[in-house]
């Protein structure tokens, strides 16, 4: 394959910088006017949250080249400064918003942030009495000298450096001093409301402490303050093959978590050269790592402001799911799967159905053994009481929990010891790998034999992320289908070597030698004149080797449509190379997360769901699940409401350009606005939602 592709005119796209595009996609949200004044609020903070991630997971090794000055490889220190520039680039971009935009638009609306100078006497009074009452006694700032060295700060918390005149009560000149500000503070505090006035008021935790810093510092004068937040590496490094216990050593390392090595500075927007250098010095990074915001250094935390309005209109209006119109409420759902399987698409139709189905499980006596995965399920998980009681009602209960799933660390091993502690078999899949398949299998006696019945899904069992994050789940009582969930099971718990499969495609296994080959018979079959046609919906397309395929696919003819939330690294229409590839994004209300893949060669369809992205780590590096669908009319449903719907969105898409670039699918080739807009998400809300 590589012998025939022309390899000098495909450059793939840098993944950071397209992970970086996929955030800005995401703030232009913060800008719609259509969009209501409160969600715009909280896309600002979805941007700083998914910016956290990317330093907490991405920027280490770009740091480290830096350091180590590295002119060549996949990390140097020039990607480390064209990386550093575009986020730079990106935070003035979000500021600039939430200040200029935002602020102003809350204000007329009534909604106030109030700063030191803005407020009366009243409100400082009452600032001044909180203050004392509520903060003061839980804060302690710490004075630097050789007895108090400069204490452990936490990834992500707020801070306060401070500079001093004057001396301490043992004569000492002393000028720093660290005041650490507890994360059970809320960041956003309401005031009382001004009489005769219409406005509800808030004070940040920053303004209210750098209103009262001298009183943290008696007889001392302050000179200079800022805030400070330092963002750390995060992600768990455990050398599975070296330790004993993973569940132990990966407690360990989550104490660790938030003191890994420092990746970027926030400051206030004023903070003198003198204390950001001193910072910078003390957390050993250079220049380009610092960021200074003029505003909250964590607008991640704009949510609890938000949570506080009470003001329908500046929020989204309530989305009520439907019931899945394939199943009748009260209907059984081991009579209904016998009748053929069943698709949910989530979060258009209510994820509470997949729930009625275990329930529904853990209840009937007829029903022997319930077996799980586990990835993300969310702090308070029915989903695991019911496990639990299904354990208490003498089923055998197998749960396959991921320990590894990032940020879900700690209550995934609680998950497992609260499993465990009634009875369940817990087991943490394949060393060196992460068990990322969603799936769900019970076995039921009937007439005096075990029946299979299965749910998979390209989603996690999580009901929060449910409402949020479009997916399918699919209910199935096929035999060849739960003969090998089944079997993968056994293979998880057992580490013996699985046989030959019926349906299913697994990773590491099959799953990447199988959809390169898909790719390569479509365009084989292009390449002698035939029909072929590929339609990808997915989260992510960083596989290299993927990625050559279908721009081979592409230059033998295929017709391919690729529909990728966030980062690509493969460009679109670049001439004589991916002139046949179009590549778009929808971002929307919500977020897209189902993984859809359409192959048509000469006639013949296939069309596949999976958990898995194409990304180097889904297809080598964990367990993954796809399964065909052959039911004629979930196939029909699929592609129009997952594929078609999509391609011909013209609200919420983006349009890849060869150069990286994204283009809004709403702006026409003459640059004009189209004059009807069609939202993929929107009409199918619309469909689906309960009028109740």
């Amino acid at each position: 394959m590589s012998a025939n592709i022309n390899n000098n005119r495909l450059q793939f796209l840098d993944r950071d910088h397209s992970i970086l595009a996929f955030n800005e996609r995401v703030m232009d949200w913060a800008r719609r006017p259509d969009v209501p004044l409160l969600e715009r609020l909280r896309y600002l903070s979805i941007v700083s949250s998914n910016l956290d991630e990317f330093f907490e997971v991405r920027m280490a090794p770009h740091l480290s080249a830096y350091k180590a000055n590295e002119q060549r490889g996949l990390y140097t220190a020039a990607t480390h400064d064209q990386v550093s520039a575009k986020v730079h680039e990106l935070v003035s971009q979000q500021y600039a918003i939430y200040n200029d935009e935002l602020l102003p638009l809350l204000e007329k609306k009534g909604i106030k942030l109030v700063a030191h100078g803005e407020r009366n006497p009243r409100q400082r009074r009452w600032v001044k009495d909180f203050f004392a009452r509520e903060v003061q006694p839980l804060l302690l700032p710490v004075g630097l000298d050789p007895a108090h060295p400069f204490p452990q700060v936490a990834n992500k918390s707020l801070n306060f450096i401070v500079r001093l005149t004057g001396k301490d009560a043992f004569g000492r000149e002393n000028e720093i001093a660290i005041v650490k500000v507890p994360r059970i503070l809320p960041r956003f505090f309401r005031m009382p409301p001004v009489k005769g006035s219409k406005q509800t008021h808030f004070v940040s935790i920053s303004s209210l402490i750098r209103s009262h810093l001298t009183d943290l510092f008696p007889g001392r004068q302050v000179t200079e303050f800022s805030q400070f937040r330092v963002t750390r590496h995060s992600d768990l490094a455990v050398d599975e093959e070296e330790v004993k216990n993973l569940r132990t050593a990966l407690r360990k390392g989550l104490q660790q978590r938030n003191y890994g090595e420092a990746l970027r500075l926030e400051v206030s927007a004023g903070c003198s050269e003198y204390l950001s250098a001193f910072l910078l010095a003390q957390f050993a990074l250079p220049v380009q790592s610092l960021y200074r915001v003029p505003g909250p250094v964590n607008l991640v935390r704009l949510n609890q402001l938000i949570d506080q309005v009470d003001a329908p209109a500046l929020r989204f209006e309530r989305y009520n799911a439907g019931w899945p119109m394939q199943l009748n409420p009260g209907q059984s759902y081991f009579e209904r799967l016998q009748q053929g399987d069943v698709l949910i698409h989530q979060p258009y139709e209510s994820f509470d159905a997949v729930l009625a189905f275990l329930r529904e499980a853990v209840e009937d006596p007829n029903v022997l053994a319930i077996k799980q995965t586990i990835y993300r399920t969310g702090a308070k998980s029915e989903l695991m009481d019911l496990l639990r009681e299904a354990v208490r009602r003498g089923k055998e209960v197998t749960a396959v929990v991921e320990l590894k799933a990032r940020f879900d660390e700690e209550a995934n091993i609680n998950y497992a010891e609260r499993l465990e502690s009634v009875g369940a078999q817990v087991v943490y899949g394949v060393v060196g790998l992460k068990t990322h398949a969603k799936m769900l299998l019970i076995t039921r006696r009937e007439d005096g034999r075990l029946r299979r019945y299965g749910h998979l899904s390209t989603g996690n069992y999580n009901p929060g992320t449910a409402r949020l994050y479009t997916d399918l789940s699919y209910l199935t009582a096929d035999d060849a289908l739960t003969a090998d969930l089944e079997q993968i099971f056994l293979h998880l718990a057992s580490q013996n070597r699985l046989p030959r499969l019926n349906k299913a495609l697994i990773a590491p296994f099959h799953l990447h030698k199988a959809m390169l080959e898909k790719v390569e018979a479509a365009g084989a079959a292009a390449k002698a004149g035939k029909e072929a046609r590929i339609i990808l919906k997915m989260n992510a397309l960083t596989d290299e080797p993927l990625a050559r395929a279908l721009a081979l696919a592409s230059q033998q003819g295929v017709k391919i449509d690729l529909i990728v939330r966030g980062a690509c690294i493969l460009p679109a229409q670049v001439p004589g190379v991916t002139d046949n590839v179009n590549i778009r994004s929808v971002i929307g209300r919500l977020l897209e997360h189902s993984r859809v893949f359409y192959f048509r060669v000469d006639g013949t369809d296939e069309l596949w769901l999976a958990s898995a992205d194409w990304m180097n780590r889904n297809m080598l590096r964990r367990v993954e699940l796809a399964w065909p669908v052959t039911d004629a009319a979930l196939r029909s449903r699929i592609m129009d409401e997952c594929l078609s719907a999509y391609l011909h969105d013209t609200k919420d898409a983006w349009l890849l350009q060869p150069d990286g670039r994204y283009v809004p699918a709403a702006i026409t080739g003459t640059g004009k606005t189209r004059a009807v807009l069609h939202s993929a998400q929107a009409s199918l809300m619309a469909r689906y939602g309960s009028k109740g």
